[in-house]
């Protein structure tokens, strides 16, 4: 436990959170949306500090992160909690725990405070040595959203970047602008998920649009981290052909036509074990939106085995960087018409 930055002491002991655009108000004894940041006597304690829930070796590719150190392993990590109250979410178990099948509360200041805080006990410094012993390139922050174990991120990368591994997030990008501003100073790369429209994001998860999402991207952009995008496609919900068109568009103009897209299938989960996986056209289709509106560097994701998980070239259509699932297979950076594979993160890729 420790106490949470972004937040300003309001009367009669509440407090307001600023860690994201929910800006939950607070009563002593009480928990945020995200129920992993409670109000204790007028001071607002991370309950997830050092209460890691979830820690594995995974490829880069798994994230997914396919033009940020290519070929590298990191050490994954996630606290419980979340801040979105996703129908869908294929990480229940551990973004929302104990909660079953309901839906949060939108009342930020009814959630009761209870020991159900899962995780042990595994301080920044022991997640660093575990890495650096595992000889892996860096560290991610994904599985559940970073945002909401924000302090105990922040101390693992700053003690991280000094032993020279990466920092990434996979993150819903429902984070303030602030709080990304001082992430994106130790953070290398992100992969955020932008969902869909807005009739999505409030049907679907539980918050007003996407805007704030956008934002943060944004400063992520302006502070020169790494960026790609996946595009979770649940048929009826953001399939539609003018939902593909506004997203690319969007990232071509505000992020750059290099950003990496990943359209990804959907399979049932969570509150949506009726609705129907994604038929691999519709992402097919999307795919071909995507390239002509401008986007360089498409992909389609949860499709085992399909084309569309290759690195493709945008001028020629000459295959760059062949995938097997998460593996590499081949790799050529530079096309013979000329064109080169944009990677960052080289020192620490493995091709």
């Amino acid at each position: 436990m420790k106490e949470a930055m972004f937040y300003k002491r309001l009367p009669e002991k509440k407090v307001q959170c600023f860690l994201c655009p929910r800006r939950c108000v607070i009563l002593p004894g009480k928990r945020g949306f995200c129920r992993v940041r409670e109000n204790q006597g007028g001071r607002l304690m991370s309950l997830v500090y050092g209460q890691l829930c979830s820690m594995a070796i995974d490829p880069i590719e798994k994230k997914p992160l396919f033009h940020f150190a290519p070929g590298s392993r990191c050490l994954s990590v996630c606290t419980v909690g979340c801040n979105l109250d996703c129908q869908f979410c294929q990480n229940s178990d551990i973004s929302h725990p104990n909660l079953s099948s309901q839906p949060a509360s939108p009342t930020a200041n009814t959630h009761s405070s209870q020991n159900d805080i899962l995780g042990e006990d595994v301080p920044p410094e022991e997640i660093v040595s575990h890495a650096v012993r595992s000889g892996v390139g860096g560290i991610a922050y994904t599985y559940t959203e970073p945002t909401i174990f924000f302090e105990y991120a922040l101390d693992t990368m700053k003690l991280a970047k000094k032993r020279n591994l990466y920092n990434v997030w996979v993150s819903n990008g429902y984070t303030n602008p602030e709080p990304a501003m001082q992430a994106s100073k130790y953070l290398h790369a992100i992969n955020v998920d932008i969902k869909g429209p807005e009739r999505f994001y409030r049907k679907l998860c539980n918050i007003p649009n996407e805007k704030a999402i956008k934002d943060a991207l944004l400063v992520y952009r302006e502070q020169k981290v790494w960026i790609e995008i996946t595009n979770l496609m649940i048929p009826g919900w953001n399939t539609g052909r003018k939902d593909t068109e506004t997203l690319c568009r969007w990232v071509v103009k505000n992020l750059g036509e290099d950003t990496p897209v990943h359209f990804s299938r959907f399979h049932p989960s969570f509150r949506m074990m009726d609705a129907k996986p994604t038929p691999v056209r519709t992402l097919e289709e999307a795919e071909r939106i995507a390239r002509g509106i401008g986007l360089r560097w498409v992909y389609i994701g949860n499709v085992w085995g399909h084309g569309g998980e290759s690195t493709t070239c945008p001028s020629c259509g000459k295959k760059l960087i062949s995938r097997d699932g998460l593996s590499i297979r081949r790799t050529i950076l530079k096309c013979g018409c000329g064109e080169k594979v944009p990677i960052a993160g080289r020192k620490w890729a493995r091709l």
